[in-house]
């Protein structure tokens, strides 16, 4: 036998014929009722709700937290990094290389600078490869690769941040001296066999040979530095002469909030009389940066927590359905009593409004204690907007209130006399 359930002051009728009223009291009883009769089905009903708000907060408290990481590691690297290139001008036919000798030395005298260096990718002939000797193996050995040449001054590798696996890099002695060194990358030194420098191991570029006197196991800048072969510029130019196709550039190493003030002074530094001939490029906005991030993560994640979002309003609003359909005989009994179809469509509404945020409230404590346990293990900050947090139980609310607008106007819609026939 179904059961009928009416409560006492949810339906008020006075002896004079007054109109029956339904108290904001009387609704949130309702609806709580609804919700703990049946507190299997609420909760399930309630996940889809739950997940979507927890991504919710989840995705923005952990773009808020990797942006925030995000712009001290720019500010850190790319935001001292200045690139001063080599555009010879209008005179760029009779100046093949615009930097000065000692453009190093001008430019590290700049306040604010680190480290500095001029380099440029070296040319080399199609039969000119990169060849070694492997230890213990018969005949020449020899195996030949094609990686990039880079000439270089020592300032330069300074201000590419080197992180040595082996040996050393050039000093100013092998650029006075035109010293035939080489520092090679962790992947050229693989694809070369040269597993250390202890017995100065040499490669040949063409029919050059050079001594490896340091092998590169990571840099904070520049790369490519990883898959090239690195020389002293002096050498490169003594031996191949200077860049011809590729212009030079000069990497800048400066310290924080100093990159903007020296690259407007680059150019006059290293050639008073022709500034004309450099073209500066100072590090973007890191806070343009961090938004642009900070978007793209935004864009792609909340799009799941809408989906999320979509399928919990979906449930609530498949459950309150079947709801209806289950209690006909309730709401005919309370049409006969007295009610009137705005206080049944305010009962539903009610009751899926409350699972909604019973889902929102239980969505927005996961997806808080997810951006902390995450920044905790990845050692950050978390990041989290109190607007967020306050906004996040509201959205599971509007979802459970519109899911169930459907629902509540069927309810509203049953004849009391076909529903006291159900």
């Amino acid at each position: 036998m179904t059961r009928h359930r009416t409560s006492g002051p949810a339906l008020r009728r006075s002896t004079l014929g007054r109109r029956s009223g339904m108290t904001p009291r009387d609704l949130l009883a309702e609806a709580l009722a609804g919700v703990l009769q049946r507190p299997a089905r609420s909760a399930l009903t309630a996940l889809g709700t739950v997940l979507g708000v927890g991504a919710f907060i989840a995705v923005l408290g952990l773009t808020g937290t990797a942006a925030s990481q995000i712009d001290s590691r720019f500010s850190e690297l790319t935001a001292t990094e200045v690139t001063v290139k080599d555009t010879g001008g209008h005179d760029a036919g009779h100046v093949p290389l615009a930097f000065p000798p000692d453009a190093d030395e001008r430019i590290t005298a700049l306040n604010g600078v680190s480290a500095a260096g001029v380099f440029w990718n070296v040319r080399l002939r199609a039969d000119q490869d990169i060849t070694t000797s492997f230890l213990g193996t018969s005949g020449t050995g020899r195996s030949a690769v094609r990686p990039q040449v880079i000439a270089a001054s020592r300032g330069a590798l300074q201000a590419a941040g080197p992180h040595l696996a082996q040996g050393r890099t050039f000093d100013a002695f092998h650029e006075r001296a035109h010293q035939q060194v080489a520092v090679i990358g962790s992947a050229v030194a693989a694809r070369l066999g040269i597993t250390g420098v202890q017995n100065n191991p040499a490669i040949f570029i063409g029919s050059t040979p050079f001594t490896v006197i340091g092998i590169l196991g990571d840099v904070d800048r520049k790369p490519d530095l990883l898959m090239s072969v690195t020389v002293p510029r002096s050498t490169a130019e003594h031996i191949w002469g200077p860049p011809a196709d590729d212009r030079a550039s000069m990497l800048i190493s400066t310290r924080l909030g100093a990159a903007s003030q020296v690259a407007g002074e680059a150019a006059l530094a290293l050639r008073p009389d022709h500034p004309e001939y450099f073209k500066a490029l100072a590090p973007p906005d890191p806070r343009t940066l961090r938004s642009g991030v900070g978007g793209d993560l935004s864009s792609l994640f909340l799009l799941l927590a809408a989906v999320c979002l979509v399928i919990g309003a979906v449930g609530i609003a498949n459950t309150t359905l079947v709801a209806v359909m289950e209690r006909t005989g309730e709401i005919g009994l309370r049409r006969a009593l007295g009610a009137r179809g705005r206080h049944i469509t305010l009962q539903f509404l009610a009751e899926s409004t409350a699972l909604g945020l019973i889902g929102g409230l239980i969505g927005t404590s996961i997806g808080t204690a997810a951006v902390v346990v995450v920044s905790a293990a990845r050692q950050w900050t978390p990041v989290l907007d109190p607007t967020t947090l306050a906004t996040a139980p509201a959205l599971g609310l509007a979802t459970g209130l519109l899911a169930g607008l459907y629902p509540a106007w069927r309810a509203s819609r049953i004849p009391p006399a076909e529903a006291l026939r159900r």
